[in-house]
């Protein structure tokens, strides 16, 4: 678990020196140079570390409940195994099972708070949201609807350009203050998620 964790935190140190770019631009040249594309893939990068932190601690925990280093839950026992992921033999190896994990989870995204909490029910059973918002002291709502919203924005970002329908060719204003806040939330969901399924 503490390998998720380790390249989370690298992950998002890369995204906030993505932030000291943005300022070190914005102190050299005119205003007539947009640097915002800056802050909008700080934004989609922050989320990318939070997707990929819950790939590895799912992953991780499934090899530590193969391993007998952790405990089964109901959905780890669901999980399928292909026939191909056998190969020749009918024993599932680890080494089987780590690749049959990264490809049923390579086409999935851990971003929605139902999603994460699906991806981590394979290796915790408690509800993952109320032991985290507890954690954090705050309301379990709240903090699903506040990562909603940081989803929501990276697939504006994502998948529409960030442009506002409502003034084509303008883009959905972006400050360095907002990227902050969302990385500093991020920052503080992710580490209270590795605490709590540690």
């Amino acid at each position: 678990m503490h390998n998720a964790i380790g390249t989370y935190r690298d992950n998002i140190s890369r995204v906030k020196a993505l932030g000291g770019l943005n300022q070190a631009l914005g102190s050299i040249v005119t205003v007539a140079i947009d640097l915002s594309d800056i802050l909008r893939a700080q934004h989609v990068l922050a989320v990318s570390a939070l997707d990929y932190f819950v790939h590895e601690a799912a992953r991780t925990g499934m090899l530590e409940i193969f391993d007998g280093k952790r405990a089964p839950t109901p959905a780890y026992s669901r999980f399928r195994i292909s026939l191909d992921s056998l190969g020749s033999g009918a024993v599932v190896s680890r080494s089987n099972l780590e690749n049959e994990i990264r490809t049923q989870h390579s086409f999935l995204s851990f971003q929605h708070p139902d999603r994460i909490a699906d991806a981590l029910r394979l290796i915790v059973e408690f509800k993952l949201w109320d032991t985290v918002a507890a954690t954090l002291g705050t309301d379990p709502q709240v903090l699903k609807d506040t990562l909603k919203l940081v989803v929501d924005r990276r697939n504006k970002i994502a998948h529409e350009a960030d442009i506002d329908p409502t003034y084509p060719k303008a883009r959905w204003p972006i400050s360095a203050a907002d990227v902050d806040g969302t990385i500093n939330f991020l920052n503080e969901t992710v580490e209270a998620i590795h605490d709590v399924i540690l």
